[in-house]
């Protein structure tokens, strides 16, 4: 089982989050007990930016237990082609969201997405399967 994992569930556990941190932990223990656990070069970025310039996040990030897994061309189309259906739709960002790029690459690189944020994936990447901590 590959789980593809979502920024706020690693900005929960990095920053100690007193609200969401200990259930997105859990979650991301009981993930890596079911197999590989990856973030795509969006999550590695977004995470980088509430840390960088003073910490290497990429070693914090591996002590979790994450893999950087690149998006391939197909995860890369597939976040392409919601981000267009969702303009279709009347949605008003005119460039792509990294949540599309993250649900891109969870639903053609992983068996599933680990994130607080169940109602956009679940909406833009119909058959993904989503995992909502505890």
């Amino acid at each position: 089982m590959i789980t593809a994992i979502d920024t706020n569930i690693l900005i929960d556990i990095l920053e100690g989050d007193l609200e969401f941190g200990a259930a997105s932990a859990a979650a991301l223990v009981r993930a890596a007990r079911d197999g590989a656990l990856v973030a795509c070069e969006a999550v590695w970025a977004e995470v980088a930016t509430a840390y960088a310039p003073a910490v290497d996040v990429a070693d914090d990030l591996r002590v979790l237990g994450l893999r950087f897994l690149p998006m391939n061309e197909d995860a890369a189309l597939r976040a392409a082609h919601a981000w267009a259906d969702y303009r279709r739709a009347g949605g008003t960002r005119r460039r792509i969201a990294a949540d599309f790029l993250i649900g891109g690459h969870a639903t053609c690189q992983a068996d599933r997405l680990l994130t607080r944020d169940e109602g956009f994936h679940r909406k833009h990447f119909t058959g993904l399967r989503v995992e909502i901590p505890a």
